[in-house]
């Protein structure tokens, strides 16, 4: 044990913010009037920080076997300090997609068992049943659980960065009245009471999580939108393709599809798109950087805490599934600084009420749970901005349009979409705006 105690304190000691460590048995190091403490009960937590495995220590922090003081923000700095930096030697390869041969057969099956209807159903209501209360009080009053969009400068707020967003995924897909809008992974509703009170489309929504759904339904007949809107509880493998959509919406959804389920996914985005239409895909991608392959258990982490049964893939992984399913790609846009912003914001808003977030995690959680779901979602929502914020992790809108015309011969005639040959839409000002009336119902 003294090997690591020497291994770690010249370490705390140069890292960018005040840290104190205690250690088991009580020796103390690092700063006296520490911005971060960190207390350790068994030495194999010190061995997890020596060795660079943050996944393992967060993991020790949620059951707590450690203990964490100090505001998330200077944490995160010093997590960033203590991680190993193992660059990638000159001219090496950075693997993203799964190794070859028995070792990608069994990724791709245990990816395949992982997100049958099943499995993702219970994966999505592991992460929503701790309650709607919890995430009402980080989210924005829309509570759009997705990267915002900060188009107003530093001063726009998470709601109104929230709405930029909703209206720029609007702008993308060039909605028009009386379109027919699928949002697939439809959250709490924000994306299709929006669609439906701006651009006049007829919006329906899907999503496995319960609660969602029926908070959804409360707001579409609060909000007199019967008829114009509609949500759905369903896996998105089972809608009816027999009356294609002119635009398809999946936002925040398809990190939980699984790489083994991902030429399906596209390819049911393909058979309910109508020929023309256009879909938006956004989602976070896995990026190179820095080096790319190192995971410090991170993963795992949120795999175990936060969302089971995700998976990231690279952009190019994506727009390759994409591809073989006959979409084409027609824009794409990256906005990983907007999700270390927004990241952030959330983080704030959770650290600022941390009491009302315990006792409505309290109500849904039973015994030591609330204290650990607790714990695991501050340092979540803080480790995620730092990721995105030092380019580990980037999120990615895809815009994509399902070529007119048939296949023949591996062709496709007449190859066009709803997309224009420019990208002046994105400026125009909406089909309708928030003090226009609402239009009449089709």
């Amino acid at each position: 044990m003294k090997s690591l105690v020497r291994s770690i304190a010249p370490r705390v000691e140069t890292l960018p913010v005040r840290v104190a460590l205690s250690l088991p048995g009580g020796t103390r190091l690092g700063a006296r009037d520490p911005e971060v403490t960190l207390v350790l009960s068994h030495w194999s937590s010190l061995a997890a920080l020596a060795a660079g495995r943050i996944g393992a220590l967060a993991s020790d922090i949620v059951e707590g076997r450690a203990a964490l003081e100090g505001a998330m923000r200077p944490v995160m700095q010093a997590v960033a300090g203590l991680l190993p930096a193992v660059p990638a030697a000159p001219g090496e390869r950075v693997p993203h997609d799964a190794p070859r041969g028995w070792s990608s057969l069994l990724a791709y099956l245990r990816s395949f068992a992982a997100h049958t209807r099943q499995r993702d159903a219970q994966q999505v209501r592991f992460h929503y049943d701790v309650g709607d209360a919890f995430y009402a009080l980080w989210l924005d009053p829309r509570r759009v659980y997705s990267c915002a969009y900060f188009s107003g400068g530093q001063a726009t707020t998470l709601a109104q960065a929230q709405e930029a967003k909703l209206e720029l995924i609007c702008r993308k897909l060039m909605l028009r009245p009386g379109e027919r809008l699928l949002d697939i992974g439809a959250g709490w509703g924000g994306l299709l009471l929006w669609a439906a009170q701006h651009h006049g489309v007829q919006a329906h929504g899907i999503t496995l999580s319960r609660n969602q759904h029926a908070h959804v339904m409360r707001l579409i007949e609060a909000q007199g939108l019967a008829g114009r809107v509609r949500i759905d509880l369903m896996d998105y493998r089972d809608l009816d393709e027999s009356r294609p959509y002119d635009k398809i919406a999946s936002v925040g959804m398809f990190e939980h599809v699984g790489q083994a389920r991902m030429d399906g996914y596209f390819a049911k985005i393909m058979r309910l798109l109508r020929p023309g239409g256009l879909v938006m895909n956004h989602g976070i991608t896995a990026t190179r950087t820095p080096p790319g392959h190192i995971d410090p258990g991170l993963s795992a982490f949120i795999d175990r805490y936060i969302f089971p049964g995700g998976e990231l893939l690279p952009m190019h992984a994506v727009l390759r599934h994409l591809a073989g399913s006959g979409l084409e790609m027609v824009d794409v846009e990256n906005l990983r600084p907007h999700y270390a912003r927004t990241l952030w914001a959330w983080s704030d808003g959770l650290e600022s009420r941390l009491g009302e977030a315990r006792r409505a995690l309290q109500a849904c959680v039973d015994g030591d749970g609330a204290a650990r779901v607790l714990r695991a979602y501050r340092l979540y929502l803080a480790g995620c901005a730092m990721a995105f914020e030092r380019g580990w992790l980037a999120l990615h809108q895809i815009v994509a349009a399902r070529p007119t015309g048939d296949v023949a011969q591996g062709r496709l005639r007449g190859a066009q979409s709803d997309y224009p040959f420019c990208r002046d839409h994105l400026h125009t000002p909406p089909c309708f705006t928030s003090s226009s009336p609402r239009p009449p119902a089709t």
